[in-house]
């Protein structure tokens, strides 16, 4: 466990979660729980923040990525702590502008935009709209045109820089539904057509390697190739990209294997980042961009815990042992995506050393739910807390109603305080939208 002021085993040698026991938010608020470690996600906003206001004379923006997690709540506390946000859908979108997020710091992603959508980012006066098809850049150009308004825009460019993560969330590879290629000239292409349009202002590029990056050399790759690229741009066509978006994906602790990194060492990852841009502007002969990162998933990655109830334990002799909780895939769908690995302990009872390997099950009706396999822990009992470690990412963003199981609530915790941010989910929720057509009802 990656042990910090707001993580730790207390005196009780329960498991306690900025400030709060995590038995005792269990028993006020039940399980499944996801629980938010505020002060966690604030002091990474503001060391993202301090590397680009100290190593890059704040030229630049932090972008938090809505899609690792979205609510309110969290749109308040990264607008508080001076950054921005990307959103990739209208639901991201009209979250954050509920919230009262400005929406000049407001940056519009998304390979495949609605109508809908494009029409809500352009109403909404967006900071910034990321293209991602010649279509979209027609359709973009026609909409503000009737709207009688200038769009600024970034091109996605896929810069072919292969990233060691699973393939599933590579996203800058030459097969990969995002981006124009660098390769092919493709990306070039976009740029020409893409200035030809009057009511949008082309700005610059976005690009994005990838998720749960560790190589920093990565990152260096994927800026050396960008700023390449804007060089020639300038000298093949005049046009200067005053904005570069080197995107996000840095890797997070969820595991033995994965690095154990403190909020320090993630603004080294970003320090890296600069001092590569700086470098390469120079060498290229153009001046420094904008810069805009969106370490969305590193900010409320290991802010995040969830808690659980155990409930059956079943033993297969030579083969394996299962603890089933309370929850399962319906709250945290990634081990069934992508087997991804997790850390468990039992909250109650965190400060007993493992003695057993056992894979945690859920309870939906899929043999494949599964929480997180071949973890060690003490033997667990009928009505232990099970806490599964860094789900603050990509956990209750990606939760559903599968088997009409109510999504976990979230509450946000500081200081051994902890309110609703995302309130339960009811039954009478769960059927809210349902409708029994009239001939069913004879």
């Amino acid at each position: 466990m990656n042990q910090r002021d707001t993580l730790k085993i207390n005196a009780a040698g329960h498991l306690e979660i900025g400030g709060a026991d995590a038995t005792e938010l269990a028993e006020k608020f039940g399980t499944p729980l996801y629980v938010m470690d505020e002060k966690y996600i604030r002091d990474m906003c503001s060391a993202y923040r301090r590397a680009i206001e100290e190593d890059y004379a704040g030229n630049g923006l932090v972008l938090y990525a809505s899609k690792a997690f979205a609510c309110m709540a969290i749109y308040k506390i990264v607008a508080a702590e001076g950054i921005g946000v990307d959103v990739v859908s209208g639901g991201e979108l009209y979250t954050a502008l509920k919230a009262g997020f400005p929406a000049e710091k407001i940056y519009m992603h998304g390979n495949n935009k609605l109508p809908s959508e494009l029409e809500m980012a352009v109403d909404s006066r967006v900071g910034c709209i990321v293209v991602d098809s010649l279509a979209e850049i027609d359709k973009l150009d026609s909409l503000c045109e009737r709207r009688g308004v200038i769009q600024r825009i970034l091109i996605r460019v896929n810069p072919g820089v292969e990233a060691h993560t699973h393939h599933f969330i590579q996203t800058a590879k030459t097969d990969s539904k995002f981006g124009f290629s660098l390769a092919d000239g493709t990306a070039e292409a976009v740029t020409v057509h893409a200035l030809s349009k009057k009511h949008l202002r082309l700005d610059g590029y976005h690009c994005h390697i990838g998720s749960q990056i560790f190589e920093k050399e990565s990152f260096g790759l994927a800026a050396d190739k960008m700023l390449a690229f804007m060089s020639e741009m300038k000298t093949a066509h005049g046009f200067e990209a005053r904005t570069l978006n080197l995107g996000g994906g840095y890797g997070i602790w969820y595991s033995d294997g994965d690095a154990r990194y403190s909020v320090s060492d993630y603004t080294g990852y970003l320090k890296t980042v600069i001092a590569e841009v700086k470098c390469k502007a120079r060498e290229y002969g153009i001046r420094e961009p904008f810069l805009l990162v969106e370490p969305g998933r590193s900010i409320v990655g290991e802010a995040g815990v969830t808690l659980y109830t155990v409930g059956t334990i079943k033993e297969i002799p030579g083969v394996k042992k299962y603890v089933a909780v309370d929850g399962g895939m319906f709250d945290n769908p990634r081990y069934a995506l992508y087997q991804a690995k997790y850390t468990a302990l039992l909250a109650n009872r965190a400060a007993e050393k493992p003695c057993e390997v056992v894979t945690v099950a859920g309870k939906c009706c899929e043999s494949g739910d599964i929480v997180c396999a071949n973890v060690s822990l003490p033997k667990a009992e009928t009505g232990d807390i099970l806490a599964v470690l860094s789900t603050g990412a990509y956990n209750y963003s990606m939760a559903s109603n599968y088997n009409r199981n109510p999504v976990p609530p979230v509450v946000l915790v500081r200081d051994g305080k902890a309110e609703y941010i995302v309130k339960p989910q009811s039954y009478e929720d769960i059927i809210r939208n349902d409708v029994i057509p009239a001939y069913l009802q004879k």
